[in-house]
This record gives structure tokens, sequence and C-alpha cells, in this order.
């Protein structure tokens, strides 16, 4: 999968604020679906499927451990993530300070006083 798709399919996975909650839950450390399931009004298996998403992303991992699923929360999508934002915002700021520039060097001629000879022809 290219580095496009796997954005696509990060931010695809991050669109959910459930699947959101699950990776802030993450942060702490790896909990079981059960322990994941416990913190929301819908059914483990609808847990499951969203923690079958994140997984897909690359954005957790379900280590198998005797009859019980560990979920981890993993960084490197997430950082890859931010990296592409951060990418873009810096280019729009870059892009928003030459249009403040030229707006203000506009001001600047747009007040200076004018020579009435200029544009004469002699």
């Amino acid at each position: 999968m290219n580095n496009r798709d796997r954005l696509s399919t990060a931010f695809a996975a991050l669109a959910d604020p459930t699947r959101r909650d699950i990776l802030t839950r993450l942060r702490n450390g790896s909990l079981t679906v059960s322990d994941l399931a416990g913190h929301y009004s819908i059914s483990r298996p609808a847990v499951s499927q969203h923690l079958a998403v994140l997984e897909k992303a690359g954005l957790v991992t379900r280590d198998r451990r005797a009859q019980w699923n560990d979920c981890t929360l993993e960084t490197a999508s997430l950082d890859e993530a931010a990296a592409w934002i951060e990418q873009q915002r810096a280019e729009w700021i870059e892009k928003f300070d030459l249009l403040d520039e030229h707006l203000r060097s506009r001001r600047e001629h747009d007040h200076a006083p004018h020579d009435p000879n200029e544009g004469e022809q002699q």
C-alpha cells in the first residue's frame, strides 16, 4: 500500500468519534476488547469492527493472549498523518505570508503620495 493510500485509510479510520476515543483510551497502554467494550453503549462485536478498521489503518495492533485480545496503540500511522498535516499547514502559512506581504505592498503603494507629472510624456 503506498503512502497516499495509507493516509487515506488512516484519515478514514480517524473520521469516526468512537474510533478516536478508542485511540485516546489506548494512549495509557494496552486494553482488552472487553475492557474497551465496557466504555461504549454498543455491542462487543461493534467495538471489534471499530478495532478492525483501526487495525487495517495501522493505528492499532491486536495480540491474542489466551482467550483475550490485547489492543495496543501504534503511533507510526498517527505520526505519518501528523507529518502530512504539518506539511500542509506549513505550505498554507507560507502562502498566507506571501499574500500578506503582497497586500501590505499594495496598501503602501495606494497610500503613497502621487506625483502629478507621473506618466506625462515629455
